[in-house]
């Protein structure tokens, strides 16, 4: 049995343009109609994922000194105690069950 994903939609108040050529839009067009989707949604959802996946993928930042000590500073203090944490580490996960 498949589960339902309810999708809250959010109104939408910004306008995006973009220029396409005809082959660009025809495969869009399909592929958003063999997910069942209008275009726009198709290109919203695929546009988030690929902005996602960038802000994501940032591995190498630069700080200056100040900063740095700060971010060291954060990341050597010792976790603060999160008994609902633990339990959940600690529990087995749905499909070992």
């Amino acid at each position: 049995m498949a589960a339902m994903k309810m999708v809250k939609r959010q109104t939408r108040d910004v306008t995006i343009n973009l220029r396409a050529n005809q082959r660009q839009r025809t495969l869009i067009d399909r592929a958003a109609q063999t997910l069942g989707k209008n275009r726009s949604d198709f290109m919203l959802e695929a546009a988030c994922r690929a902005a996602d996946a960038v802000l994501l993928d940032r591995r190498l930042f630069l700080l200056d000194d100040k900063a740095y000590k700060r971010f060291a500073a954060a990341l050597d203090k010792p976790t603060a105690d999160n008994p609902r944490l633990r339990r959940l580490l600690a529990s087995k996960a749905p499909w070992e069950r």
